[in-house]
């Protein structure tokens, strides 16, 4: 959710640390800061720290940082979401403690040296117990955040040794975090430490310089020598070394502490900063590299095998020949793919499914059966509440764990004793598009595997199958093209306010994706229904003004999803229907249609969903809203 970059290094690490940042703008922020040590780079500079924050994009604290001319070997930055505090300067991270009594009268005036600075992602759960602690000692609060909390805490604590000090307070810690800090008297060294929320080390070339990040993506031309840190774990970066040591759950501060070994991995993260081409936006050039996406997560497909789930054959078949259900754990857009999924696995794998929203599955008292599949989703492998739901179904015995996800190295993947990765590349896009078909595809592919183990997919099945798959990146180029009619469309919505989604089956799932989409990026107010449920009161608003979108294909339910249209037409409700060709649904006043190229059968929502996600990206166009980077949103969700 929010970005961290830190260094040690023998050079000015400034322009490293705010090239990191800009690389990890895609997850939304709305502010943004950097602190350097002084003497770190000259020892004739004041030992002090420094810093600079804004309220605006990284590009104006780029500016900000050239015109304060602040220099440095040793820092620290970070790109906030506000969880707690508005965003504003005196919010924003770094954040700096002065000792007692010794906080910023004025947080907006020019940046005042500090003892210590720190920079943190994730929510503490006891801050406000922390606080008044910290403030009956004499500490004062410049800002209304949490994170403010840790900083004073680790100058309280500190007595010449800034990792003990980290250490020793973050046993007091409840919740979520990822922190990295710097203290004055130490001008070559930064501490991180993490549980809940990911951090990455850095090595650099020849182990000369160390970096910290939330993302090694932050790191992308820097280095590409990976440490993922575990939960639990503390770091300590210096020149030409570094520390960690894991989780000791009730050590005593006073004990010495052991090493623990992380593998060091080669990652060659995307730096982020593709080139747009003749793309207005990043979502645009996203939905448009859905035909190679697919293509990609597909590549070298010859067959329904275990191994696509992992490299080991017999842990995966084992697996699937002993789970009886399947419980799904996703939230947001990732949810509503596994909403399509439990569709596909109980018609076609005949398994019991249930799909369930992450955040409200691990604080409920569920029945566990340890026959149950566990698939979670996510496209980063971080969102902080599917992870949680996660780690508390293994808690109630659930040892069958797999995932859909779109980075390979990260926590979920990790957790999962299986996995599908999908190949839809970087998505920079807060709302995502890509990544979605991709999990779609990679939730069939699961669905013939589950079906194949039990018996329910002959050879003849899988084959027709497997052809529709390999033509998908084919079907999808020719509803892509059906972008100008979109537009024609998105003239209409961009002078709305509100709009109601309708499907039936497991195009019900996708109404809820298109409406979730307009709502993201259009900020048009937009609700998704079973058309069944129309007349069950979300008739009522049905007027001229209220479009109504209609997602039809050529299924089962066609003839009822033609009397739920009537029943809208009646009302003087307009009509925007995705029909397939052969529906014999024709426009007419108050009815718009866009006819799709093909009827596509069970793999029918991976195409209905682009033409919804060209609706909202062309009606947000139309409003003029900040498309790639929506208000109050970020891309990876990686707090509670």
């Amino acid at each position: 959710m929010c970005g961290i970059v830190g260094a040690v290094s023998t050079r000015d690490i400034v322009p490293v640390l705010v090239q990191g940042l800009q690389r990890l703008e895609y997850r939304g922020y709305d502010s943004c800061g950097v602190a350097v040590h002084g003497a770190s780079l000259d020892a004739a500079r004041p030992a002090q720290l420094v810093r600079a924050r804004s309220t605006a994009r990284v590009a104006e604290l780029l500016e900000q940082v050239r015109t304060e001319s602040l220099q440095g070997a040793t820092g620290i930055a970070h790109t906030r979401w506000a969880t707690h505090g508005a965003p504003a300067v005196h919010n924003a991270h770094p954040h700096f403690s002065h000792g007692p009594g010794g906080a910023d009268a004025d947080a907006a005036s020019p940046a005042r040296p500090g003892r210590v600075a720190l920079v943190h992602n994730g929510i503490i759960e006891n801050y406000e117990a922390l606080r008044a602690q910290l403030q009956a000692r004499g500490y004062v609060f410049a800002s209304q955040t949490d994170t403010e909390v840790i900083a004073h805490l680790i100058d309280s604590l500190y007595s010449g040794d800034l990792f003990a000090a980290v250490q020793e307070a973050v046993q007091q810690l409840h919740g979520a975090y990822a922190i990295a800090v710097v203290h004055r008297d130490e001008p070559h060294r930064v501490v991180g430490a993490r549980a809940g929320s990911p951090l990455v080390l850095g090595v650099g070339a020849g182990g000369a310089e160390h970096f910290l990040a939330s993302d090694a993506m932050a790191l992308a031309g820097v280095t590409d020598q990976i440490v993922y840190l575990e939960e639990g774990d503390l770091v300590d970066l210096q020149l030409g070394r570094y520390w960690i040591v894991g989780h000791a759950p009730g050590r005593d501060a006073r004990q010495p502490l052991t090493p623990a070994e992380r593998p060091v991995r080669t990652v060659h993260a995307h730096s982020g900063a593709a080139e747009l081409g003749p793309y207005r936006h990043y979502m645009q050039k996203e939905i448009f590299e859905q035909p190679r996406a697919i293509a990609d997560t597909l590549e070298g497909l010859e067959a329904i095998v275990p191994e696509l789930f992992d490299g080991a054959h017999a842990a995966a078949w084992r697996s699937f020949e002993a789970i009886d259900s399947v419980l799904i754990l996703a939230c947001g857009t990732s949810y509503y793919s596994g909403c399509v999924a439990r569709y596909w696995l109980e018609s076609l794998a005949g398994i019991p499914t249930q799909v369930e929203v992450a955040s409200e599955y691990r604080y409920r008292t569920s029945v566990p059966n340890p026959r149950t599949l566990v698939v979670t989703i996510s496209q980063s492998g971080e969102t902080a509440d599917t992870l949680a739901a996660l780690r508390h179904a293994q808690s109630l015995g659930h040892e069958h764990t797999l995932t859909i996800c779109n980075v390979a190295t990260s926590a979920m993947v990790r957790e999962c004793k299986l996995a599908y990765i999908t190949r839809a590349g970087v998505e920079i896009g807060v709302a995502s598009t890509k990544a979605f078909t991709a999990q779609l595809a990679g939730l069939f592919l699961l669905t013939l595997a589950l079906a194949q183990a039990k018996g329910r997919l002959s050879p003849e099945q899988e084959a027709e199958h497997l052809r529709a798959m390999r033509h998908l990146p084919v079907a999808l180029q020719a509803v892509l093209a059906l972008e100008p009619q979109v537009i024609s469309w998105a003239e209409d919505f961009a002078r709305m306010e509100n709009a109601l989604f309708l499907g039936r089956g497991l195009h019900y799932p996708i109404a809820l994706e298109g409406a979730l989409k307009l709502k993201e990026i259009s900020y048009i107010h937009a609700e998704a229904y079973p058309a069944g449920e129309l007349k069950h009161g979300p008739l009522a608003l049905v007027t001229s003004s209220m479009p109504v979108v209609t997602v039809a294909p050529n299924d089962a339910l066609l003839e009822k999803l033609k009397s739920n249209m009537q029943e809208v037409r009646a009302r003087g409700g307009v009509l925007y229907v995705l029909a397939d060709a052969d529906t014999h649904i024709e426009s007419a006043e108050g009815l718009h249609v866009i006819r799709m190229p093909e009827h596509y059968g069970a793999l029918s929502p991976l195409l209905h969903v682009v033409p919804l996600q060209l609706l909202a990206y062309h009606t947000a166009c139309a409003r003029g809203t900040d498309v790639d980077k929506p208000r109050n949103l970020a891309k990876s969700v990686t707090v509670e």
